[in-house]
Formats: C-alpha cells, sequence, structure tokens
C-alpha cells in the first residue's frame, strides 16, 4: 500500500520534536466512525491490550484538549487521544472488521510495525556489536590493572572478575549467570547479552579499572572488594534509574552470529 494515498498516512502529524502521532478524531472518521462515542471503546480496548502487552499507556496514548470543527466554521474544545503507530495498530485491531478501511487499516499498520521492529532490531545489533567490541577493550584494560594490584594467575583473576559480577547481579556469581541465561558450557554470558545489559558490564569494568589505579589498590582481596563494591553501585544506580535488574534482563543470541552477518555483509560486492 503506498504511502502517498493511504488515508491513514495522510493524517499522520509531526510534533515539534519531530515525533509522529495521529489524532483519535483523524482516525474514527477515516475509519468511518459516526459518533465518535463509539470509537471511545475501540480506543479503551486498544489500551487495554497496550498494558497487557507491558508497553507504558502513557508513551502511545495522550489525552489532550483538540479543537474540533463544528457547524459552520465554528471551532470547540475537545478531548482528543494523540495516538503513537503502535497504538494505532492496536486500535486497528480492535476496529469493526466488517468495514473495508478497517481491513486495509490492519494490513497498512501490520506491515509499518513490523518495518519499524526491523529497524529497532538492526538499530539493537549495532549496539551490541559496538559494546560487546568496547567491552573486549576494557576488559583487556581492567586485567591489566588487576594484575598491577597483584591479581596475576588466571584463577585469581577469574574469582576477582566473579566478585564484580557479585556486585553488579546480587549475589550472583558467573557460574548463576550462565545457569540462569541456559546458555551450553562452551558459550560466555558476555555474548549473549543486549546492549542494556553490556552496558551496565562496560560500566562496570571501566570504573573498576579506574578505581584500582586511582585508588592504587594492591593485594588480591582488596582488589577482590573494589571490584564487587563497584558492580553494586553500578546496581544501586540502575535501582535508583527504575531500570532493570541485569539478572532479570533477557538472553539474546550470540553476538558472535551478528559479528559473522557483519563480516559477510562487508565482503558483499557493491552493486
Amino acid at each position: 500500500m503506498s504511502q502517498q494515498i493511504t488515508p491513514f498516512e495522510s493524517i499522520r502529524r509531526t510534533n515539534p520534536a519531530g515525533n509522529e502521532f495521529w489524532s483519535s478524531r483523524d482516525f474514527a472518521k477515516v475509519l468511518d466512525y459516526a459518533d465518535y462515542r463509539n470509537f471511545q471503546s475501540v480506543i479503551e480496548s486498544a489500551r487495554t491490550a497496550c498494558f497487557n502487552s507491558g508497553q507504558r499507556m502513557d508513551d502511545h496514548f495522550v489525552e489532550v484538549t483538540d479543537m474540533i470543527k463544528v457547524g459552520k466554521g465554528a471551532r470547540r474544545p475537545a478531548k482528543t487521544v494523540m495516538m503513537s503507530r503502535y497504538a494505532c495498530y492496536l486500535v486497528i485491531q480492535n476496529a469493526d472488521p466488517s468495514k473495508e478501511i478497517v481491513a486495509q487499516g490492519q494490513t497498512y499498520f501490520a506491515i509499518q510495525t513490523r518495518r519499524q521492529e526491523l529497524s529497532d532490531a538492526e538499530i539493537e545489533e549495532q549496539r551490541r556489536l559496538a559494546i560487546r567490541s568496547e567491552l573486549r577493550a576494557h576488559n583487556s584494560q581492567l586485567a591489566d590493572a588487576a594484575k598491577d594490584a597483584g591479581v596475576i594467575e588466571p584463577r585469581d583473576y577469574a574469582i576477582f572478575q566473579n566478585h564484580g559480577y557479585m556486585g553488579l547481579y546480587g549475589g550472583l556469581g558467573a557460574k548463576d549467570i550462565h545457569r540462569r541465561k541456559g546458555l551450553q558450557k562452551n558459550e560466555q554470558i558476555l555474548d549473549h547479552m543486549g546492549s542494556t545489559e553490556l552496558a551496565a558490564n562496560l560500566f562496570r569494568a571501566t570504573q573498576a579499572e579506574e578505581k584500582l589505579r586511582r585508588e592504587k589498590i594492591t593485594g588480591k582481596d582488596k582488589a577482590n572488594k573494589a571490584h564487587r563494591d563497584v558492580g553494586a553501585k553500578v546496581r544501586q544506580t540502575i535501582k535508583e534509574l527504575g531500570g532493570t535488574m541485569p539478572e532479570e534482563l533477557p538472553t539474546v543470541e550470540s553476538v558472535k552470529k551478528l559479528e559473522t552477518k557483519a563480516r559477510k555483509a562487508l565482503k558483499k560486492p557493491k552493486p
């Protein structure tokens, strides 16, 4: 369906920040609801679906007072809902399916929502690739700082790393996290983290390195404590910001698959 001719695209608006939205009153007219009151029940059903999907309703349904046209060119204030593209998708799924325009809208918003999902997925992939690469570099720098502090043997460094995880993951060590994520024995936990979880671990690694060097910490026990303290502080910050605790974040496919896909894309000849 062409964006130039679809009635749904023709009523799309953009706010000063460049964000797109649709007016529920414009939407009701396009869907051929003669009485707006009948359309309000559709919006309520869409709100319920939004809530049940775990989305913040305020991100998708914003009630405002808008000026609408009445008889002889006059205008009056009326309650209107400004809806995101996702909200429109939910609304169209709850509208009267016997209307031909509703069937067209279901196709249009299903396609558009899927395109947005693909776009978001591609952005997430790029974030994961970038942060995972940066984390590899910083883990190497953290290992050097730990070595300067007296953490020399591989077994001691594994214990040192475990303390950082325990601080960040509320007492869970590397083996606990590995088990919680349902990973195979040869799979690395960092490779199966989304960008948000990777970023938390990157912050832990960079700040632990800074603390070891800044405070000139020496001795394995002190280094372990410093790493755990940093992890706990990052966890506390996430909590204060209302974020999801890292152990509650989903397990995702290995970043190594994304790296392979990226390498293949670079080798692909340009048209």
